[in-house]
């Protein structure tokens, strides 16, 4: 059984099912205000890898994973560009399942939109003023912190710190009683969406949403909450907190996958004007290539995204693809070599382990193409049968057939790495665009533009 770092003690653990063979899991997906960034992407690949090895494992997985398409910075962007919040997030939806597609990232098992269960948000809300642990204030509904004696879980430290580290935002206007109480219900400020609740008319607070989605499609005491490393505080404490006040039993376990980073190690974000868009990626890389970088590196560790790591993946996706084309019967009817399948399962199974795994899946790359050299084709059938399957497991698609590169294309090419060296930009990217509109998929490697179908 897979065992992952679980956020809350601090070690790792095993799931633990809450039913046997099937696995419910809950993470936190895209607020969709704006393009999706290659951080956004490895935190959809490292999840939908989880999902894919769990199914490969032979468990039911029944993956949540919502769409957050009411909030402030939606609400911003509207205001901004003069049209409706739910008209930017029809679009930016849109874009985020156009590279969640070309990433191969499999759609949820269900998929809820925060704007569907605004009904279910108020009920709780109300119940948790029933219980004494929300109030109304000045400006909102707010939770009341301080009424859950372990608050402060996921982020390992105890109240007291957390509310010395707190920004100060108490006033008698707002009446907020402490600094960490957090936002259950906004009331709504003029031209905002805004929906009917018995304290005034409002929007849930961020925090309200996934603990609603999560027990309405998972139920109590669901197995998996996963998100990424910078949701484990305040985010996803105080979706726990608001479950524990209402006396339902929350997640199990809880995982949390590392950032991308920008060349030096700083944290990507787009305060900080770091970003690279996930799409503008997928234009100029092979996504499968983005998915074996991400493999390449453990899931809780920061991954630096450069032109060098992006190509050294595509040439590891060309090393299997090529393996694919030379070893086409293996992919069925084939025994897999069961003995580097064992390999994989404990790489994978440990914190899954992918760096290991894939590692074990190269390893198998060569030992196969050494006995197919050497004259021991059947031999070399049930390791290729063992990569198929690897492959299966992690979602990386092989056997991709290298276009010929007819005259026209290879000529332009050539013009494109002739107008980089003399600095003329400007051409260099109206050639990519040219070769990307008959079909090329253009990189950008250290030897220069390669184009392939």
């Amino acid at each position: 059984m897979l065992r992952l770092h679980d956020t809350a003690t601090a070690t790792l653990q095993e799931l633990d099912l809450r039913d046997p063979g099937r696995v419910s899991m809950y993470v936190c997906g895209s607020t969709v205000y704006a393009d999706p960034h290659i951080g956004h992407g490895r935190f959809a690949l490292i999840w939908d890898i989880i999902r894919r090895y769990l199914t490969w494992s032979g468990l039911e997985v029944n993956f949540v994973s919502n769409v957050t398409d009411i909030d402030d910075k939606i609400i911003d962007r509207a205001n901004t560009e003069g049209r409706s919040a739910a008209d930017v997030a029809r679009q930016y939806e849109l874009k985020w399942w156009e590279s969640m597609d070309r990433l191969g990232v499999g759609r949820p098992t269900s998929e809820p939109h925060a704007t569907e269960y605004v009904d279910r948000m108020v009920e709780l809300i109300g119940e948790l003023i029933d219980r004494g642990k929300a109030y109304p204030a000045g400006d909102g509904v707010y939770f009341a912190v301080e009424t859950v004696p372990d608050y402060g879980l996921l982020a390992h430290q105890p109240l007291d710190s957390l509310r010395a580290g707190a920004r100060i935002e108490v006033d008698e206007e707002r009446g907020k009683h402490s600094p960490v109480d957090f936002a259950l219900w906004k009331f709504a400020k003029p031209g905002e969406p805004s929906w009917k609740s018995p304290w005034g008319d409002g929007r849930p607070g961020w925090h309200t949403e996934c603990v609603v989605m999560a027990l309405d499609l998972l139920g109590e005491d669901f197995d998996l909450h996963g998100g990424g490393l910078d949701l484990a505080f305040p985010h996803h404490e105080n979706e726990r907190a608001q479950a524990v006040a209402a006396g339902r039993r929350f997640s199990r376990r809880w995982a949390h996958s590392g950032m991308v980073v920008a060349e030096g190690g700083e944290k990507m974000s787009k305060s900080l004007g770091n970003v690279i868009s996930l799409p503008d990626l997928l234009e100029r890389y092979d996504p499968r290539a983005y998915r074996l970088l991400v493999l390449q590196a453990h899931y809780r560790s920061p991954l630096t995204v450069t032109a060098t790591t992006l190509s050294a993946a595509a040439a590891g996706m060309e090393r299997l693809d090529a393996m694919a084309r030379r070893f086409p019967d293996a992919r069925t009817g084939v025994a897999p070599d069961a003995a580097g399948l064992d390999r994989f399962r404990v790489r994978m199974d440990d914190d899954l382990g992918t760096v290991q795994a894939t590692a074990e899946l190269f390893d198998l790359v060569k030992r196969a193409n050494t006995l197919a050299d050497q004259g021991q084709p059947a031999a070399a059938q049930p390791l290729a049968a063992a990569v198929y399957d690897m492959c299966q497991a992690i979602g990386l698609e092989i056997g991709a057939k290298s276009a010929a590169l007819d005259e026209d294309a290879s000529a332009l090419a050539v013009a494109r790495d002739e107008a980089r060296a003399r600095g003329d930009y400007a051409a260099a990217d109206a050639i990519r665009a040219e070769l990307q509109a008959d079909g090329w998929i253009v990189e950008d490697t250290p030897g220069g533009t390669v184009i392939r179908r």
